[in-house]
């Protein structure tokens, strides 16, 4: 289904060979240009969730590209940033937040295979999450210090909260699965386990965008 939202989302996929391109680029303002195709990457998230609500636009479809679009790119973004920078402390919190996506995305892919896929929504420690990553990550492309700010620095720091909240975010929702998977058959079929969740949203799938 072709919606406005939705080609926000695949505009969000087609920037990524782009920012690629820019982000070897031998030229001192590389890193400012590839942080701002990033930054209009996340922002593009942002307003892409909002325009489906407002515009009565959610689909299937969008449900799927929207978390994606931003695992494809928060995954270049981060092993390229660990080629420039391979050093145990950074690739500390990349295993962490890549390892996680892996991890939720396996699970959502089999709750939906037995018809519970809704009931392991998107929580709101997982919205903070997002927002803290794609700020760090946006400071450590940036790189450049200013008014002896530290840029690279504080996004580093940044990506060890984001580490942290992507360790607890996935505590969420595998306590909210962990009835399910270690259920009897009728309870699986029900899903009846993982309405009591309060920390995890129910959201239908037609209306989430992650």
């Amino acid at each position: 289904m072709i919606t406005i939202p939705n080609i926000l989302t695949l505009i969000r996929i087609a920037v990524i060979p782009v920012f690629v391109g820019v982000f070897y680029m031998p030229f001192p303002w590389a890193n400012a240009l590839s942080a701002s195709i990033f930054g209009l990457a996340a922002l593009t998230d942002l307003l892409d969730g909002y325009l489906a609500r407002r515009l009565g636009q959610t689909s299937r479809f969008g449900a799927f590209l929207d978390p994606v679009a931003d695992k494809l790119m928060v995954a270049v973004v981060l092993v390229f940033l660990l080629e420039v920078d391979p050093t145990p402390w950074l690739a500390v919190p990349v295993a962490v937040i890549i390892g996680r996506e892996i991890a939720i995305s396996a699970l959502r892919e089999w709750m939906a295979e037995i018809g519970a896929r809704a009931k392991v929504g998107v929580a709101w420690i997982g919205k903070i999450k997002t927002v803290v990553q794609m700020t760090a990550l946006f400071l450590m492309l940036w790189g450049n210090s200013y008014f002896d700010l530290p840029i690279y620095k504080i996004g580093f720091t940044l990506l060890y909260v984001a580490a942290v909240l992507t360790l607890w975010s996935m505590v969420v929702y595998l306590r909210a699965a962990i009835p399910t998977l270690i259920g009897d058959e009728d309870h699986i079929l029900d899903g009846s386990s993982l309405d009591s969740d309060p920390g995890v949203s129910t959201i239908r799938c037609s209306d989430q965008r992650e």
